[in-house]
């Protein structure tokens, strides 16, 4: 197990996911403000949301994110505000990130079925590491332990910041967000420096209307939303890069989606990752729960890694009248 433990350790260390990458959630568009700043406000109401991801449990050391965010959406001024916390925990090197962002938007339209959606986001971070370790360089046979600039420096904080743009129209959608504009110090050591790098995101897709059909609503019936959505979710940072490819059915009230996630990289190698099934629930209430599981596809393996659970949960407040709409709803995958 301790051989495990250390190429954990190294895998860790070679994909940057605890030092220097973005974690990646496979429900993006139930993780809104995470995936774009500018769909803030998207829904033209209120929103609540939470994310949860536990990747590969089989392991004796876990890895867990989440998020939580709020948003609301301001006709008078075309505008979205949002509030957003995320956090990272990984085990085995006692690794924690979390931030705390402030996101607006702003829509502009173009036609009776056409807008563009403008976000911008500023957020606080704090990262922390090997909080329990104890160097060797601490060691002293007369004094015991003495003190160590890595060991006493394993906080950060810093300030950053995000953008994004997204088009959407009826039935087609396109949008690109760059996250770390300011890319902040991460490093550890007073005299060091380490910049987390800038991620590039671009994702988008087209949704096909499905034959009409009616769903029984107690004593009557009414139309129920039929459509195929397809869609690609392109990510860089650094020296790694990812192309997910994916399409998401749905039959009111559920959402039935399949994503393949890999991308050969730069140097040739092999990248296949995972295939990511979901499955999602939405009630009259405005309450809607996805689930997702990522297999993996790669060396690692199901046994091995356990695969990754993911939970949205989110909630639409909305006094508006049944089937009044003020802006049409943006095509993208509901999850």
């Amino acid at each position: 197990m301790r051989g495990l433990l250390s190429w954990v350790f190294f895998f860790f260390l070679a994909t940057g996911i605890a030092w220097g990458q973005d974690v990646q959630y496979s429900q993006y568009y139930a993780n809104p403000m995470y995936l774009n700043p500018a769909l803030v406000g998207s829904t033209d109401l209120t929103r609540l949301g939470v994310s949860f991801r536990n990747q590969w449990p089989a392991l004796d050391q876990t890895f867990i994110a989440y998020t939580a965010y709020a948003d609301h959406y301001d006709e008078r001024l075309n505008s979205g505000f949002g509030l957003i916390f995320q956090g990272v925990n990984e085990s085995f090197t006692e690794t924690s990130w979390s931030e705390v962002g402030l996101a607006y938007s702003y829509r502009l339209k173009l036609s009776a079925n056409s807008f563009i959606q403008a976000g911008m986001q500023g957020s606080f971070i704090s990262r922390s590491s090997f909080a329990g370790f104890i160097y060797r360089s601490q060691l002293d046979v007369i004094r015991g332990l003495r003190p160590d600039p890595i060991a006493e420096g394993n906080l950060v904080k810093a300030v950053d910041s995000h953008a994004g743009l997204v088009y959407y129209g009826r039935k087609v959608w396109l949008g690109v967000a760059v996250s770390h504009l300011l890319q902040p110090n991460i490093s550890y050591l007073d005299m060091g420096t380490s910049r987390l790098p800038r991620k590039l995101s671009l994702h988008g897709g087209y949704r096909f209307d499905l034959a009409p059909g009616y769903i029984t609503d107690y004593l009557t019936n009414a139309k129920q939303d039929r459509s195929l959505s397809v869609g690609f979710n392109y990510k860089e940072q650094g020296q790694f890069s990812q192309l997910d490819l994916g399409a998401e059915v749905y039959f009111e009230p559920l959402a039935v989606g399949l994503w393949y996630r890999g991308l050969p990289t730069k140097y040739g190698l092999p990248n296949h990752e995972s295939l990511v099934t979901m499955v999602g629930l939405g009630l009259n209430s405005g309450l809607d729960v996805g689930y997702s599981f990522d297999f993996p596809i790669s060396s690692f393996g199901l046994g091995r890694s356990g695969g990754s659970h993911e939970l949205s949960v989110r909630f639409v407040f909305s006094s508006l009248p049944p089937g009044k709409v003020r802006y049409r709803s943006l095509p993208s995958f509901r999850y």
